[in-house]
């Protein structure tokens, strides 16, 4: 059996009817989520916005904006600030490879294509024109902005959790206030990430680096321009031999070694031992987005289709990508996958709840 993804390329300067549209389509199933994971016992509304101003202050009026669109409950902004939001897993794998006159930031994202939302978004929130896969109706998991500079995450390995923002907010302050890597890394040190999260970044100077985020504060800068879903602190990633993180970090440290050019980087995730295939597993490579921060620019693969867009040129537009089998409805580690039963509330089939419960679990 397959399963698709639908990929959508939307452009709107400031939050509007389309971003009112997304969130109408995917809240239900995000609010599932929050709900089921505690997200109501977190900070309140005003410890969140205070959060906000505190370290992002930028953000403080779009986050108004959006909130109102959203209907205005607390429950809708305290989600959208992501302050001290529950913890969430991902995949990943991240490199970078530079030349004199290139350099380029290449991201797989590995996950079940039923928990990405596929949405491409060209903005211009704060004047700052921004574009790049959006995660939590807002945050991003990789992007461009009008400077060049790129940024993509990779989930740290482990469910440690802290006081700090959503990895997917902060990745969005970066683009919307910054130009170059120096002040990239000061944003991603200053700024706390609730979870453990690897960060990469590059900008049009030809300039590079990978960062590892700690749960609740603190961030390092790392020797090699690759991430995967594992830290150097010591810890030991959770399902890290599922997830396969030493070998894909082993295989990218040898592609760059062996002097891979950058317009060549891309081909390396589109192949194993970096794209993952296990969409029945919930761990597939979903796309591999390629960045160049000179051109301000970026494509997205497939395996027989590619997606480019830019800063200056964007076009909306669809894409259907159809994958192996379909991802079971249990996330691996036997969690309930309480986004699937949102996503099926929302779209009318309101199945009974307890098949997603993974074989002799107690539900009594």
């Amino acid at each position: 059996m397959t399963h698709s993804l639908t990929f959508d390329a939307i452009s709107e300067a400031t939050p509007g009817p389309k971003w009112a549209a997304r969130w109408a389509r995917s809240w239900p199933a995000y609010e599932a989520w929050f709900t089921a994971r505690g997200g109501d016992n977190g900070p309140d509304r005003a410890a969140c916005e205070a959060a906000l101003k505190q370290y992002m202050p930028k953000l403080v009026p779009v986050h108004a904006k959006l909130a109102a669109l959203a209907g205005g409950s607390d429950r809708a902004a305290r989600f959208l600030s992501t302050w001290c939001p529950p913890s969430y897993l991902g995949g990943c794998s991240l490199a970078v490879a530079t030349s004199d006159d290139d350099i380029r930031l290449v991201r797989n994202y590995d996950l079940s294509p039923d928990l990405n939302e596929g949405l491409l978004l060209h903005s211009a929130w704060t004047g700052r024109r921004v574009m790049g896969m959006v995660e939590f109706l807002w945050g991003l998991s990789d992007g461009i902005n009008d400077a060049g500079l790129s940024i993509a995450l990779a989930y740290g390995g482990r469910q440690e959790t802290g006081r700090g923002f959503g990895i997917t907010t902060i990745l969005r302050y970066v683009l919307e206030t910054c130009e170059t890597v120096p002040q990239a890394l000061r944003v991603l040190q200053r700024v706390p990430s609730h979870m453990p999260y690897n960060v990469v970044v590059a900008d049009a100077s030809g300039a590079g680096a990978s960062v590892e985020m700690y749960a609740g504060g603190g961030a390092k800068v790392q020797p090699r321009l690759v991430a995967t879903n594992h830290q150097t602190d010591g810890s030991t990633p959770d399902r890290g031999s599922f997830t396969r993180t030493f070998e894909r970090s082993k295989h990218l440290v040898s592609v760059l070694s062996k002097g891979v050019t950058p317009s060549a980087l891309a081909g390396q995730f589109t192949q194993a031992p970096l794209k993952q295939d296990r969409y029945a597993e919930g761990f597939g490579t979903l796309f591999t987005a390629e960045y160049e921060p000179k051109r301000r620019k970026m494509t997205l693969h497939w395996d027989d289709e590619v997606w480019s867009q830019s800063i200056d040129a964007f076009e909306e537009g669809t894409r259907e990508v159809v994958y192996g089998s379909a991802p079971s409805s249990v996330a691996p580690g036997g969690d309930i996958d309480w986004v699937q039963i949102g996503l099926d509330y929302a779209a009318g089939r309101g199945v009974d709840w307890r098949r997603f419960v993974p074989a002799g679990v107690d539900v009594a």
